[in-house]
């Protein structure tokens, strides 16, 4: 019997089988019309007096329920609108969970979002042990709250302070974590998984709910902290407060959603079930409509379409297969990716550095993040050692001839960098590709060396390598687009989110990011506290504040990239007045442990005696912290526009994505483009001449900036303007610009 996805499967010993199945769809999501649906299959197995109990579970091969089809959620125009499909989740969640005879989920695979809320709606949860098993409510992710009964039965499950880091974070959880929490009754391989939910079901038949006794409450210390904390008054208040404080040191109160959360299960406490469902639905539909959660869903809808973008524009172009990845450099940059390579996208890898030390320094910080895991219970032994097995190191170029692509993460000299073209040439085979992982150097510069630039490209990671999201891809005219492909594709598989650039010095990422920490060091020098700069980029929604950020990637990195990019772009990219003067006092940030702040066993903050070196007093209060947040957030986003309107970039949607995931930008912004398109390119302009007046040609708008206030485009949408049409009188041809 099937119900449009759903079909029902009746056995001989009285469970019937449920199963969820999207025609067309790679995962089950719920659809606009979930609910109807829903509440049919419910009606039809409740009244069929063959079937005894059910088990609900996924057709799909490795997914349960991925969570609601969020594209559904992008024509709701009113808070009213997104309250009825919340109430309309709880109709049908409320249908499973009133049904008399025991339901239970059998999950394998992802269930998340909505999926998760269908499973605590059913009345026992059974998961696999696949590693693919996830379970997690990732709404506030998209600036949402969980809007099918989730912030009210999770905490009911599992207890209020997990439920809400569940929620506030948007964590997934594994099935052994799940059951050690609660969370699922029983994990069983997934062989046995229909079997085992089934026994569940018919054990379930005519049983009432179990409640504990007070004696055996009081002999589980957990129960006995949720008593103290979620079930008096007092108790309440103490954890709600506390992780309210703990949440706003995180988000600095720029995610409504988990604000909202919290208030929305504290509501449920207190009022009760229904009362707490109310204000989920009034929550949901409110947030729906926030500029935080349509930011955040469009950085979900650009990631999910950069998964189907293969870089090039031409569709019949393929990327080939790499079987043998080289890693030339196997310091910090050049032994993460070689572990991406190799543990994500499954390719091993030969690792060269110039002496022993520097091949088995790289295979131990290999080992390291695979013994990480390992302790987190990711991997088992021999599954560790089975990896590490896949990278091998070398001091020579043995075991480069069959490599389909090097990867160089050497020093950032351009001779030498160009030396390593001409040695894998020699050694390699005529089409292997050479990418580069410089951070400023033109790729264009270092194919000069190749006797075959259309297979040189630059593959821009950041570091920690395995941990950050991003690759940047940047070809030059001659780059072929079989190998464009061929790279991206490779960073797919190495779980990248990756953007294709034009060729320049900085690319996009270095590039816009060099003027944001030029106008931070600006400020330095006008006498504003350190600290003061960085809280407020802080409070504007950025990770870490770009004084901090200079120390962390080294005052003398920033100041050899600085040079690069004023003598690309001129008189705009030019510093302040001392900062040389640092790296003359053999301040270099906290690989030496003397920069802007203070490191090891001294005091934690700023260090107070870098004024001196500077010659500035830090006592300049008259800046505010909206003046300091708008000149570095618009020096960051005049520069993204000036990428755009000089073709750098090949869509806005890529230079939000790399701005958010490469950058730090802050995510409920939605990247720069979404901001500019957000606030009003009017009023980014203006705020632009204005500073311009005060401080200089620094300040001077991106033409592009200026064509679109005049005519009304916007970076997104139906009237958008397009990439590499707004170059004006002051770009600069970046690959010819010396280094």
């Amino acid at each position: 019997m099937a119900h449009e996805g759903l079909t029902i499967e009746k056995r001989g010993d009285g469970v019937a089988i449920v199963r969820m199945d999207i025609p067309g769809e790679p995962m089950n999501t719920l659809k606009s019309d979930f609910v109807d649906t829903f509440m049919r299959v419910f009606d039809s197995v409740e009244n069929d007096p063959e079937i005894k109990a059910i088990v609900f579970t996924s057709g799909k091969k490795d997914s349960f329920i991925a969570g609601a089809d969020i594209s559904m959620l992008e024509t709701v125009n009113s808070a009213e609108e997104g309250e009825r499909i919340s109430r309309e989740g709880h109709k049908a969640m409320n249908r499973i969970e009133s049904c008399p005879k025991p339901v239970v989920a059998a999950i394998h695979g992802v269930a998340l979002g909505g999926g998760l809320e269908v499973a605590l709606a059913c009345h026992a949860r059974v998961a696999s042990n696949s590693n693919k098993t996830k379970l997690g409510l990732p709404e506030s992710q998209l600036g949402l709250l969980p809007g099918a009964g989730g912030t009210q039965r999770l905490p009911r499950l599992i207890g209020v302070q997990p439920a809400l880091d569940m929620m506030l974070t948007g964590k997934q959880i594994e099935a052994k974590k799940a059951l050690k929490m609660g969370l699922v009754d029983d994990v069983v391989p997934p062989s046995i998984l229909l079997e085992t939910a089934a026994e569940v079901a018919l054990s379930r038949i005519g049983r009432q709910p179990k409640k504990d006794s007070f004696i055996d409450q009081l002999l589980d210390k957990e129960a006995v902290t949720e008593f103290a904390l979620a079930k008096n008054p007092v108790g309440r208040k103490i954890l709600f407060d506390q992780a309210r404080k703990q949440l706003h040191k995180q988000t600095r109160g720029n995610y409504p959603a988990q604000d909202l959360i919290i208030d929305v299960v504290k509501t449920g406490l207190e009022d009760g079930f229904q009362a707490g469902l109310d204000a989920e639905a009034r929550g949901f539909g409110r947030l729906l409509t926030t500029p935080e959660a349509a930011n955040l869903m469009s950085i979900f809808f650009a990631t999910t379409a950069l998964k189907k973008d293969t870089g090039v524009d031409d569709t019949n172009v393929k990327p080939r297969e790499i079987h043998k990845v080289g890693m030339l450099g196997a310091g910090l940059m050049g032994a993460g990716i070689a572990y991406v390579t190799t543990a994500v996208a499954k390719i091993p890898v030969r690792l060269k550095d110039r002496d022993a030390d520097g091949v088995l320094s790289g295979l131990r910080y290999v080992r390291g993040i695979i013994d990480g895991r390992m302790k987190r219970k990711k991997l088992s032994e021999q599954q560790a050692n089975t990896l590490m097995l896949q990278t091998t190191g070398t001091t020579t170029y043995a075991g480069f001839h069959d490599a389909d692509v090097v990867v160089e993460a050497v020093f950032e000299d351009l001779g030498l960098k160009q030396q390593m073209v001409r040695d894998i040439e020699e050694v390699g085979r005529d089409d292997v590709i050479f990418a580069s992982n410089t951070s400023s150097l033109p790729i264009t510069k270092i194919a000069e060396a190749s006797k075959h630039p259309e297979t040189v490209i630059g593959m821009h990671y950041f570091s920690p390598v395995h941990k950050m999201p991003l690759l940047e891809i940047i070809v030059t005219d001659k780059t072929a687009d079989w190998v464009t492909a061929t790279c991206v594709d490779l960073g797919k598989r190495q779980g990248k989110h990756v953007i294709v650039v034009k060729d320049g010095v900085g690319f996009y990422t270095s590039r816009v990011l060099a003027p944001m920490m030029n106008e931070a060091a600006h400020l330095v020098a006008e006498g504003v506290p350190i600290e003061k700069i960085d809280s407020a980029m802080l409070n504007w929604g950025f990770p870490v504040g770009p004084i901090k950020l200079t120390d962390e990637v080294g005052i003398d990195v920033g100041a050899k990239v600085g040079k690069i990019m004023q003598g690309a772009f001129g008189e705009r990219m030019q510093p302040p007045e001392g900062m040389q003067k640092l790296i003359d006092d053999e301040r270099y940030g906290r690989k030496n442990g003397r920069g802007f702040y203070l490191y090891g066993d001294k005091k934690k903050g700023v260090d107070e005696s870098v004024y001196e070196v500077l010659g500035v007093t830090a006592a300049n209060k008259s800046v505010s912290n909206e003046e300091i947040a708008w000149r570095c957030a618009l020096q960051f986003v005049n520069e993204a526009c000036r990428c755009f309107g000089e073709g750098i970039l090949r869509s806005a949607r890529d230079g939000d994505v790399g701005a958010v995931f490469g950058l730090g930008f802050p995510p409920f912004r939605g990247g720069p483009f979404r901001f500019v398109d957000q606030v009003g390119a009017k009023e980014v302009l203006g705020r632009l001449r204005e500073l311009e007046k005060r401080l200089g040609s620094r300040f001077s708008p991106a033409p592009v900036l200026e064509e679109i206030a005049r005519t009304g485009q916007t970076f997104h949408g139906n009237n958008a303007v397009q990439p590499g049409q707004s170059r004006g009188n002051s770009a600069h041809s970046a690959p010819e610009a010396s280094v």
